[in-house]
């Protein structure tokens, strides 16, 4: 038997209906990164689309290109990370809205066969790219001449914030206000303006506009130091299940260690559900891992080690050792099976 990731499509829409009401009037733009925060990127995108997503946050051409492979050609689909010109042209091919947040990209879509959708990106303080403020206007008037040239369509403008106090996020806000004006008198007329992801988006209305990149919640990972699912109308879709492989006198191995998905820090500080219930982990190994035992382990019994069901969460791990819930999450092994129920 091997360890294997289960998802729970039913509640995964239950997520994205509890974000749709939270964020409207806004759009729900569903981050799918990294094969959807790992839980298989084609049945995600395909179930969102379903539940009546129409925006997608890709992160890469290589993602977007295949969620447009996916979803056919109704869907919007935003990345954000595009290093050169080569792909550049390959996002305008799969008519992909690109953010754009250096003047070499803007010049690179501007030269791709097509007329590229673009979203223009103000640096507001998180220096995760995008343009500082003083080079914003002349930024803007090159996009405007490009846009008269039907080079390419400026149809947002957007940015990153870092979410760190309500203060610093007040300033990139009336930061980002302000690049929204300046396009506007640079003769731009941008229809998008997306700011906020996941924290924000639910806890400060005025940072909604008109998109929300929301990623972790609609998995029903909740913020590490931050409100619990319940206060935040979600909840957990995923559940890493493992079995034993081994009776060792007190101790049981069961078949899922380092390499699918636990950090081996979190020996000693986590413990997993059984059928006599929650026991603790000792050892985590490569591929196995080390659990106190129960009088009736058996080989082949299961265990519930992480996520729905189980005793603690991804986010509940990750605070333990001092990260996010994203990051646990992500280190669940590609190969291991993805078993889906629900829609």
């Amino acid at each position: 038997m091997t360890a294997e990731l289960r998802i729970d499509l039913d509640a995964f829409a239950d997520n994205l209906a509890a974000i749709r009401n939270r964020v409207a009037p806004a759009a729900h733009m569903l981050v799918v990164k990294d094969d959807a925060y790992g839980h298989g990127l084609e049945a995600i995108v395909t179930r969102a689309w379903a539940e009546d997503v129409r925006w997608f946050g890709a992160f890469d051409v290589r993602t977007g290109s295949a969620v447009r492979a996916f979803l056919g050609a109704e869907a919007r689909i935003f990345v954000w990370i595009v290093a050169t010109a080569e792909e550049a042209r390959a996002a305008v091919d799969a008519d992909l809205d690109i953010g754009v947040g250096d003047a070499a990209l803007l010049e690179d879509v501007a030269a791709a066969s097509g007329r590229g959708r673009v979203h223009l990106k103000i640096d507001t303080g998180l220096h995760r790219n995008g343009v500082r403020p003083e080079e914003w206007p002349g930024f803007v008037a090159r996009a405007a001449e490009l846009e008269r040239d039907g080079a390419l369509e400026v149809v947002g403008v957007w940015s990153h914030i870092a979410e760190a106090s309500d203060a610093e996020d007040d300033a990139a806000r009336t930061l980002f206000d302000a690049a929204v004006r300046q396009a506007q008198d640079a003769g731009l007329r941008p229809v998008l303006r997306h700011l906020a992801a996941s924290a924000a988006g639910f806890a400060r209305p005025e940072f909604r506009y008109d998109l929300v990149r929301i990623g972790a919640f609609a998995y029903g990972i909740r913020p590490a130091g931050g409100p619990g699912e319940a206060e935040l109308g979600i909840r957990p879709v995923s559940t890493l299940a493992a079995h034993v492989a081994r009776v060792d006198g007190e101790d049981v191995t069961i078949d899922v260690g380092g390499l699918d998905g636990l950090p081996s820090t979190l020996a000693g500080r986590l413990e997993v559900g059984t059928i006599q219930g929650s026991r603790a982990v000792r050892v985590i190994g490569l591929s196995e891992s080390t659990v106190a035992g129960w009088s009736t382990a058996q080989v082949g019994d299961e265990v519930l080690v992480l996520g729905a069901g189980a005793p603690a969460s991804v986010t509940d791990a990750a605070e333990r050792i001092g990260t996010i819930g994203e990051e646990i999450a992500l280190r669940f092994s590609p190969g291991m099976p993805r078993v889906y129920r629900g829609g």
